[in-house]
């Protein structure tokens, strides 16, 4: 959208913009944790990206499809080489390392569980792999499926369970061999709602106790913000903001990020309360600043009228044209053109008695309370 090209500053710890990473190594990079600096070049796409998390922190790697989080968590797994950078977990380098020999677990969006097993031996292979005998291995199995709740079902093949079910087994599997690193890549996404929502509060239960590093690719911003303990926005192979779930969901440093959390977002040059905004209008705010900002605002605090409003106590007045309407979850959200293009949420009643329609002018109205600025 018009004056919503934003780029931001270098982090620290990473390629890219933010508040720091999670706390994980020391300056020697021997600490407990992973210390990672991936680079992998594949044709034309280059990824670089800084990672450092300590034992019990959750990372969750976001970014548009194409980004390179998948290619990150592959290369996190030894599945692709690294073509530059570094990779240690627990002070050890693991870049020369096979994946087979690594300490680390993975849970696929689509389960990849072995077919011709029951489920409490798609479990135990992991420790069977590492040379625990059969029925000590099936043993402990059975106590991770206790744990997932899936005491009942170790007997049944992968074909008999529910997707849910069958991503319990998956995580189970992976846990079982009690990695120093987890790796989950989409683990919702293949779910319903229904299924999605009880297996995401399981999950949280069960990396609240994990006592390792755990990184989560997903392209959802709940199971990230739900999740995660730290969020590592990726864009074309860059990092280009990492924070809490709540810093970065309060001040979005680019589009797809603002998108991502549901808000308007800006970047101008601030002369105290006043935005101005290149190539577009001026945004009053609340925040009294100077020199180059971001202006955020949620769609909610727009308010639409058919006719300029003269009596408004909103201090931000911009004469925009419905480009669309689509439904959003109970609202209506209508995407507007012109002053000032942005996104506007409203109830069906109201869009209805607005006469909205694709081409209608309106009048959008912000107060200058519900906008938020920061700096640049």
């Amino acid at each position: 959208m018009d004056g919503r090209l934003v780029t931001g500053d270098r982090l620290t710890t990473g390629t890219g913009t933010g508040t720091g990473g999670p706390r994980g190594a020391d300056a020697a990079g021997s600490a407990a944790g992973l210390d990672a600096r991936l680079v992998v070049e594949r044709g034309s796409f280059r990824l670089d990206v800084t990672l450092t998390a300590a034992p019990g922190d959750v990372v969750a790697l976001l970014g548009p499809n194409g980004a390179g989080k998948t290619t990150a968590l592959r290369a996190l797994a030894g599945l692709l080489p690294l073509s530059g950078g570094h990779l240690r977990l627990d002070g050890e380098r693991l870049d020369r390392t096979p994946p087979e020999a690594r300490p680390v677990g993975v849970v696929f969006q689509d389960h990849l569980l072995f077919p011709h097993l029951s489920a409490l031996d798609n479990v135990a292979f992991g420790p069977r792999c590492h040379g625990v005998r059969k029925a000590e291995a099936r043993a402990q199995a059975a106590v991770w499926l206790d744990r997932m709740g899936l005491a009942a079902h170790a007997a049944a093949k992968p074909r008999s369970l529910s997707g849910g079910q069958a991503q319990r087994v998956a995580l189970a599997r992976a846990l079982a061999t009690h990695p120093r690193l987890l790796l989950l890549d989409e683990p919702l996404a293949a779910l319903d709602a229904r299924t999605r929502l009880d297996i995401r509060a399981q999950l949280r239960r069960h990396l609240a106790g994990f006592e390792a590093v755990a990184v989560l690719v997903t392209h959802d911003p709940l199971d990230a913000m739900v999740l995660a303990d730290h969020l590592v926005v990726i864009e074309n192979g860059r990092i280009v903001q990492q924070g809490s779930p709540a810093h970065v969901a309060r001040h979005p440093r680019t589009d797809y990020i603002a998108q991502l959390v549901g808000l308007n977002l800006y970047r101008g040059r601030a002369d105290g309360h006043t935005v101005h905004v290149p190539d577009g209008p001026s945004i009053t705010t609340s925040e009294d600043l100077t020199g180059d900002v971001f202006v955020v605002f949620p769609p909610g605090a727009v308010t639409l009228h058919r006719e300029r409003p003269h009596a408004s106590s909103a201090r931000n007045v911009w004469r925009c044209e419905v480009a669309g309407l689509e439904t959003h979850g109970d609202q209506i959200r209508a995407d507007l053109t012109g002053d000032l293009p942005l996104v506007a949420d409203l109830t069906t009643v109201a869009a209805a008695e607005l006469d909205l329609h694709p081409g209608a002018v309106v009048w959008a109205t912000v107060k200058a309370a519900q906008t938020h600025a920061y700096r640049a």
